[in-house]
């Protein structure tokens, strides 16, 4: 069991050195090329779109045939041909495709590992902050790592280190214990049942809402600190964010048994409210990163919760296609949805007014998250003095 925690831990540690790759120094590469602003946002558009698909294709793929270990390594190998094809060509037109196929094998990788995690968890006692930690100190150590060499070699070595981590991940993929094994076999049948259930539906309208606030920043935090006038600031912003995750997860492996998710949840909503909040008044550079760290606050203690509370309304047999539904309005369509307005609204009225429009959506996820709370405990209330008064 330690041995596959410790390849547990490795491999989260470096998917998310090729997502820091992806996020943070794909667009120095196509800037590069000499694409326009316009060009490069169109890459990345792709993302979201081709996620909503592909993200719920590999879920039933992996739900039917059973098996997480094989899907994640296929899906890795047709990673690994998009990323040698992706840097062999500098005509747009074609490498428009290969990024819609690269991305095809890119995002639901994220969803299938953490249900890899999340049904080890079952068997293993530790709790899913224990694993993603790993992937958040993966993603710092190649924000800087990769800053540091760009700096000594050029944007042209990108490329190496994109191959080179996907092949880390899919030689580290062989090696992982399929969680899958051994279980209740999956219903087709039963996929609409899980996907429509009434609780899931309204706790994927709130991550949706929620979700569009992280999104805004995700896709607008370059340009916000550039306008500021702190381009050399990008590096240490998202290390700073990917950093602040990891004591979050550490006291949550430790102690987050002890608090319910939806309290939880309209906490993180109302830490990203303040953050966004602050973010639109800030006048110079140097505030956003101290800012960047309420990181740990909102997107730490919202990613293990969430997650937390899907475990309970999704069954193990389902538990894929579950993950791949949440991923699916986490960056799917909420990538969409803030790339599309963000874009229009910071291009009418600047950075300062996305962020406050970031706030409003995160507030209304808070009311949610707090509402569903308190309803919540109050019918829990009322079936326990049924059930006492049933008794006597």
């Amino acid at each position: 069991m330690k041995k596959q925690e410790a390849v547990i831990n490795s491999f989260s540690f470096s998917f998310f050195m090729t997502m820091a790759l992806v996020v943070s120094f794909f667009p120095l590469y196509y800037d590069s090329l000499g694409y326009s602003k316009l060009q490069i946002g169109a890459l990345y558009s792709i993302g979201p779109a081709v996620g909503i698909i592909s993200n719920l294709f590999w879920g039933l793929i992996s739900d039917r045939f059973q098996t997480l270990k094989k899907t994640i390594i296929v899906i890795l190998f047709g990673q690994l041909a998009m990323v040698l094809l992706l840097f062999s060509t500098d005509v747009y037109s074609v490498l428009f495709v290969i990024v819609t196929g690269f991305y095809f094998f890119q995002t639901p990788l994220n969803g299938l590992n953490d249900s890899q995690i999340l049904l080890y968890t079952r068997v293993s006692g530790k709790s899913y902050a224990f694993f993603r930690m790993w992937g958040s100190l993966g993603f710092a150590f190649a924000a800087v790592m990769v800053g540091l060499v760009l700096n000594k070699l050029g944007v042209g070595v990108i490329s190496i280190l994109a191959v080179c981590s996907v092949t880390l991940s899919l030689c580290l993929a062989f090696l992982l214990k399929d969680s899958r094994a051994g279980m209740k076999k999956m219903d087709l049948s039963g996929v609409v049942k899980v996907i429509f259930n009434r609780k899931l539906l309204l706790f994927l309208g709130l991550i949706f809402f929620m979700s569009i606030a992280h999104r805004a920043n995700d896709g607008f935090l370059s340009t916000y600190l550039k306008d500021l006038g702190g381009k050399n600031l990008v590096g240490i912003a998202w290390m700073t964010s990917a950093l602040s995750e990891v004591p979050v997860f550490f006291y949550l492996n430790k102690h987050g048994h002890k608090y319910k998710e939806l309290p939880l949840l309209a906490v993180a909503c109302s830490v990203y409210v303040v953050r966004f909040l602050l973010m639109s008044l800030v006048n110079g550079p140097g505030w956003i990163i101290p800012l960047q760290s309420l990181h740990s606050l909102s997107f730490g203690i919202f990613l293990v919760t969430a997650l937390r509370y899907l475990q309970q309304l999704v069954p193990d047999e389902y538990r894929a296609t579950g993950q791949a539904v949440f991923n699916m309005t986490w960056s799917g369509f909420s990538g969409l949805v803030s790339g599309f307005v963000g874009g229009r609204v910071y291009d009418a009225w600047g950075g300062a007014i996305l962020y406050r429009v970031a706030a409003v959506s995160a507030f209304i996820a808070f009311v949610g998250f707090l509402v569903t709370h308190l309803y919540t405990r109050n019918k829990e209330g009322q079936m326990d003095t049924m059930m006492k008064g049933a008794s006597r």
